[in-house]
């Protein structure tokens, strides 16, 4: 549950209902979960009833992320789509300028 909470998560896929239907169409998080089609309320259960420990285990990820030297202010890379962590705003939107396709 916690690979697709957290993949959800970077892809901008936050609610239950949302994690609900990426599970069901998203062929990733398919993966991820194993085929499993877990509903919204055991979703929402599992985000709301480990809050404290899903907060914990993301600040380890992410230092482990830093210590790696994959995050450093400059970048963040999530499955090869780099994306400048510049939020100016004349940043926002453009695809095109964000996303490089190797």
């Amino acid at each position: 549950m916690l690979k697709i909470i957290f993949y959800c998560y970077s892809r901008g896929i936050i609610t239950s209902r949302s994690i609900e239907y990426a599970c069901k169409t998203n062929i990733i998080v398919k993966a991820l979960a194993r085929d499993a089609e877990p509903d919204h309320d055991t979703i929402a259960h599992f985000i709301s009833s480990q809050a404290e420990a899903v907060k914990g285990l993301f600040a380890q990820v992410l230092l482990k992320c830093y210590a790696l030297g994959l995050i450093g202010g400059e970048l963040f890379a999530i499955d090869g789509c780099k994306l400048p962590s510049n939020a100016a705003k004349e940043w926002s939107g453009a695809r095109q300028r964000t996303c490089v396709r190797r």
